[in-house]
């Protein structure tokens, strides 16, 4: 029986959502499915599973004009192209079906964070990636609800699929990096949603003797976004937290369990997530969480997250006080998170992906 040929749009492979996302479902569907992916195939060679599949050179700005000419170009003839975030192509000529991850709508949700301009390309792009797909993957129930609220959305239409976290997440190599001997880790890369401007104001309102043993740990890339946290940068100058804060930029996947590892504590105090993946990759590295309680957050964390107000920098600093030096409660929230993670596998999100290709593509003509 001939096999179904996916196209996978994987440019975002080194993102760090998008990436995590294609690393960990594409190794499930190399051998069941002729795959061609479009990206960097230097980027593309670390993985051995990129090795079972045809690459197609590609290496366009994501929402650029050369995207869209080169789309044109360069997607193959194929059953289905997947593609995992919402640039989608205006002129699908070659694949037969299309469908369309969307991780969230952040780019309408938060219209101020981006200005007029961005905000109306998103909407575009949003939109046409509904109009053009045959099925909507999102990764939440949360998702799910502001897809219909901002782009009125046939509800059918769209397939929720939780993200998910590696039994083994935790077997790395040791970071090259000179840690702090105690940290408060934060991992998100420097937008104004991830909220940490929220998180330096409550660690600067703590007393002295916390903060002198305590850093905090900034993993993510500080630059080249469409918007950047230009506040929490200027916070930190300004209140001489040179010393206290620390700023790793990228880091590669294979450092960053290490990292989670050794923190005392981690906070997670974003506004607006599709999903939310560090709070799961905390969990699993047995480190006690105190995440927001905005956006998909609760739906990912369950019982096993410390929740407070991601506006209020009071209420974080009170949680973080409780959670670095109550044990009773720190142990409670490790052995909580630990059983949350079973709920979550990267070989279930894969399968029910796989449902979803192969339905769309039975229904090819």
């Amino acid at each position: 029986m001939k096999k179904l040929t996916l196209s996978v749009d994987v440019r975002m492979i080194n993102s760090s959502g998008v990436g995590v996302y294609l690393k960990s479902i594409l190794p499930f569907l190399v051998d069941e499915y002729d795959i061609i992916l479009l990206g960097n195939p230097i980027d593309l060679e670390h993985y051995e599973w990129a090795g079972k599949c045809k690459i197609i050179k590609f290496r366009s700005s994501i929402y650029s004009i050369s995207e869209q000419v080169k789309y044109v170009v360069k997607l193959p003839r194929s059953d289905v192209f997947w593609n995992p975030h919402f640039n989608s192509p205006f002129f699908l000529y070659k694949p037969k079906k299309m469908i369309s991850t969307i991780h969230d709508v952040n780019h309408l949700a938060n219209r101020n964070d981006f200005g007029f301009v961005k905000y109306l390309l998103a909407k575009i792009l949003y939109k046409n990636s509904i109009k053009r797909s045959e099925e909507i993957i999102t990764v939440s129930n949360f998702s799910k609800k502001e897809i219909k609220r901002y782009l009125k959305m046939n509800d059918k239409k769209i397939n929720v699929i939780h993200n998910a976290v590696s039994s083994d997440f935790n077997k790395s190599v040791q970071s090259r990096l000179k840690l702090p001997d105690k940290y408060i880790l934060f991992v998100g890369n420097l937008k104004p949603h991830k909220n940490l401007i929220t998180l330096l104001k409550a660690y600067n309102s703590l007393e002295n003797y916390i903060k002198k043993n305590f850093k905090i740990l900034i993993v993510g890339k500080e630059k080249g976004f469409i918007t950047s946290d230009n506040e929490s940068l200027y916070f930190v100058k300004k209140n001489n937290l040179s010393e206290n804060v620390v700023f790793t930029g990228y880091i590669e996947d294979n450092q960053l369990p290490h990292i989670y590892g050794k923190a005392s504590l981690f906070v997670f105090p974003s506004y607006y997530e599709g999903f939310g993946l560090p709070v799961l990759e905390a969990m699993i590295s047995n480190v006690p969480v105190i995440a927001s309680d905005s956006s998909s957050i609760p739906e990912v964390g369950g019982n096993a997250v410390c929740y407070f107000n991601p506006f209020s920098s009071e209420d974080l600093a009170q949680k973080i006080k409780l959670l670095l030096f109550n044990d009773e409660v720190r142990t409670k929230y490790i052995k909580r998170g630990r059983n949350r993670c079973l709920a979550f596998s990267w070989e279930k999100v894969a399968e029910a992906h796989k449902v979803i290709f192969n339905r769309v593509s039975n229904n090819v003509k």
